[in-house]
């Protein structure tokens, strides 16, 4: 798969062509015209640790309604943008939704802390459902589309496993 991606920052724009293919159980990246050796691992929600060239760097990645993500690290913001669309169709986050009936999971073995809505409250696309508290961080678990919360499946102060079921929205 090849990737055109305009990374912007408050000081400049770069256009670079990314080239990602998959090698055994990993994937063989190739960054304009030079192969390169990343090694990518999700620490939490919306945060990866890459190892890029023999550097590490811990990137929060924060989604956009406009198909854009917004990079953090190291002090530094950037806006990533796949400038062609037909390679991110699919996977714009937020600019589609998720259909029919949607069973939320743990994304992680934790802790409920809080929840944020009740069964038959009517919640929009990325409204926040409930948090769950995992390696002293909290974080919050989102609806992946608009409708009604069907059921609660969860309690405050419940301990969760990864993969287990907190809720259903329809």
């Amino acid at each position: 798969m090849k990737y055109e991606v305009q990374l912007a920052s408050l000081s400049e724009k770069k256009l670079h062509v990314i080239e990602l293919e998959r090698d055994g159980s990993g994937w063989r990246v190739t960054l304009d015209s030079r192969c390169v050796a990343v090694d990518v691992v999700d620490i939490a929600p919306n945060t990866l640790s890459i190892l890029l060239d023999g550097q590490s760097f811990e990137i929060s990645v924060t989604p956009s309604l406009d198909a854009k993500l917004k990079l953090q690290t190291g002090g530094q913001d950037f806006i990533a943008e796949v400038i062609d669309p037909r390679a991110w169709s699919g996977r714009r986050h937020g600019a589609v939704e998720a259909e029919g009936r949607q069973q939320i999971v743990a994304p992680m073995p934790g802790k409920v802390v809080r929840l944020l809505v009740k069964e038959g409250e009517h919640v929009e696309s990325g409204q926040g459902l409930l948090v769950v508290e995992a390696m002293k961080m909290q974080n919050e678990i989102r609806s992946p589309k608009s409708g009604i919360v069907e059921r609660v499946l969860a309690k405050e102060g419940q301990p969760v496993n990864a993969g287990e079921a907190l809720c259903v929205v329809s």
